[in-house]
């Protein structure tokens, strides 16, 4: 009969890599093509902040043009009597302009502010971003612990069939058991074996999609930190996570801006209905003398103030302006949805916890008893108190029990960040 064996992972010409939970988040947040795309959103609001706040310096512009000045032609009567006055034949104009804005109803003000709030939302997408890749890492990594457990149970399965199979041919050939108990212990070997050898085969191909990841070989067979599984934290009232969420959530916070981006663009509406005020300077050197048409050189400068105001704001501006009173009513009710949210996925996820740390007490149990019935039973068959199939019933219980508890610990750790998460702590 065909027999496959469960090899040891390092087979597969990957090199073990001990990988933190630390550095698993360090290098996730480093290699993350969507935190790269946040921080570069970062970048531009930061320009656009830069570029909003120039608007207070003076406009500066100069000019130069010169041209071919046709012949002229004068009428001294009526259309009657024409003459070509001798002109110059080129005409050249230099000028100099500064404007410098005084008051523009606040809308350079506003401007400056309404790109500030976008930077820091910006930021705070970032932040959002980065606790929500990793969370994702982390199912992943979570993955791994039960994984590993896999494999060293199906081996260690695979290490006990082999010599269950052992015991029950030296039975067969005393005449003790029959060929149906050899066949159904062969069948076993082979499922434990199969098994054994998916288990290493997710194990590679998790590692290969954390590899990607987090910018590492890929080759690179991963092994988590075992200590994570066991490592106490203390937790506190629920209400205590809901004050954290709401000082902390960054999509609270996100909401909270966009409402001040709200009330900023009604400020921004208002300035439509003032003045504008600026004082302009100018300084202009040209050729001929616009008066006498001589081929000489002017030169004039001039200071002057500009005021201005929009009549057609008056009827124009009024939808406008309750557009913007809408959207704030609008941001503000979405900060109420948010805190909803909020306590609803605190409590949920602060139950979830707690429900998971008494998963592994009670697992806890029953692996114990896993354990100490099967230690029964294959007593009890080698002395044919009992047949195969509750053997290999009693095999599979402790399989599935073990199994179970390295799944409650994973997801005590994993609900554990969930609950960071959801108060804006990780």
């Amino acid at each position: 009969m065909l027999l496959f064996i469960c090899k040891p992972v390092a087979t597969y010409s990957q090199q073990a890599y001990s990988l933190s939970l630390d550095e698993l988040f360090r290098l996730g947040t480093e290699n993350s093509l969507r935190l790269q795309a946040s921080r570069m959103e970062e970048v531009i609001a930061d320009d656009k902040e830069k570029t909003a706040k120039t608007s207070r310096l003076p406009g500066i512009s100069i000019g130069a043009t010169t041209g071919y000045i046709g012949q002229s032609t004068v009428f001294r009567k009526g259309l009657a009597q024409p003459v070509h006055p001798d002109l110059p034949d080129w005409s050249h104009n230099y000028n100099v302009e500064v404007t410098q804005p005084v008051y523009h109803g606040g809308k350079i003000h506003y401007n400056i502010k309404r790109a500030s709030l976008e930077k820091e939302i910006a930021t705070l997408n970032s932040t959002n971003s980065e606790a929500e890749i990793k969370l994702l890492l982390l199912r992943r990594y979570m993955d791994l612990f039960s994984l590993y457990k896999q494999r060293d149970v199906f081996a260690r399965n695979v290490e006990e069939s082999t010599r269950r199979l052992d015991d029950i041919r030296r039975l067969k050939k005393e005449g003790v058991v029959t060929r149906n108990d050899e066949l159904r212990s062969e069948l076993q070997l082979t499922n434990d074996q199969l098994a054994c050898r998916e288990a290493d085969d997710d194990i590679s191909i998790v590692s290969q999609q954390l590899d990607v990841l987090l910018g590492l070989d890929e080759s690179l067979l991963l092994q988590p930190d075992t200590t994570l599984l066991y490592t106490a934290v203390s937790l506190e009232d629920y209400e205590i996570y809901v004050l954290q969420a709401y000082s902390n959530y960054p999509e609270l916070q996100i909401a909270r801006y966009n409402t001040k981006l709200a009330e900023n663009d009604i400020r921004l509406s208002q300035a439509d209905y003032l003045p504008s005020l600026s004082i302009r300077a100018a300084n202009t050197l040209s050729r001929p003398l616009s008066t006498t048409m001589e081929d000489m050189f002017s030169n004039n400068w001039n200071i002057a103030l500009s005021l201005s105001y929009n009549l057609s704001s008056l009827y124009q501006n009024k939808h406008k302006m309750h557009e913007a009173k809408q959207y704030v009513h609008l941001r503000k009710n979405r900060e109420d949805q948010i805190r909803q949210d909020i306590r609803i996925n605190v409590r949920s996820a602060w139950i979830r916890h707690h429900e998971a740390l008494d998963r592994v007490q009670a697992l806890l149990l029953s692996v114990r008893q896993a354990e100490e019935n099967y230690r029964i039973v294959r007593n009890r068959y080698l002395n044919q108190l009992s047949i195969l199939t509750d053997l290999l019933d009693a095999s599979s219980v402790r399989l599935e029990a073990e199994l179970q508890l390295t799944n409650a610990r994973t997801e005590a750790v994993y609900s554990y960040y969930e609950l960071m998460r959801s108060c804006g702590n990780l």
